[in-house]
C-alpha cells in the first residue's frame, strides 16, 4: 500500500448533484428551483431566520429579561480557596497579584471574597469587595482585610 493507490472507504463520497444539465437528468427544466416565485429568480436571497412568511421563531418567543449596562460584575473567590493558596505557597499576604498569577483572575476582573469555608492561617487579604461572612472569617482567623 502506498499513496497513489489509497481510497476512501466505500459510500463515504458521493457524487454531487448536476443541476440543469437536461430533462433527462430529472434535475434539469427548473433546477430544482420550482415555478415562479422569489426562491426561483437569479440574485435572490432571504434573511436569516426567515421561514416562508411564518412568523420566525425569534419573533414568536418572549421578550425576557433585562441586564444593566452600568452593572459591576465581580470574579467570587471562596475562603477554602484562600485556605488553599496560603497552605499550598505558604502565603501571609494575598493579594490582586497572587489572584493573578495562580490563574483565579484575569487583570481587568474585580474581585469579591465569599464565605463559603474556612480559613484558619493569618492572612491579610486585599480585594475589591468582601461579604460580611467572609470578612468576619478572616478577622476571626486574626487576619486582615483591604479594600482595594
Amino acid at each position: 500500500m502506498n499513496l497513489s493507490n489509497l481510497k476512501p472507504a466505500k459510500g463515504s463520497v458521493k457524487d454531487s448533484k448536476r443541476i440543469g444539465r437536461g430533462t433527462g437528468s430529472g434535475k434539469g427544466g427548473t433546477s430544482t428551483r420550482g415555478h415562479k416565485g422569489a426562491g426561483s429568480r437569479s440574485g435572490t436571497s432571504t434573511k436569516v431566520g426567515f421561514e416562508g412568511g411564518q412568523m420566525p421563531l425569534q419573533r414568536r418567543l418572549p421578550k425576557v429579561g433585562f441586564k444593566n449596562p452600568n452593572r459591576v460584575e465581580y470574579v467570587g473567590i471562596n475562603l477554602d480557596a484562600l485556605q488553599q493558596l496560603a497552605e499550598k505557597f505558604s502565603l501571609t499576604t494575598i493579594d490582586f497579584d497572587t489572584f493573578r498569577e495562580h490563574g483565579l483572575a484575569s487583570k481587568n476582573d474585580l474581585i469579591k471574597v465569599l464565605g463559603r469555608g474556612e480559613v484558619k492561617a493569618k492572612l491579610d487579604v486585599k480585594a475589591h469587595a468582601f461579604s460580611a461572612t467572609a470578612q468576619k472569617a478572616i478577622e476571626a482567623a486574626g487576619g486582615s482585610i483591604v479594600k482595594l
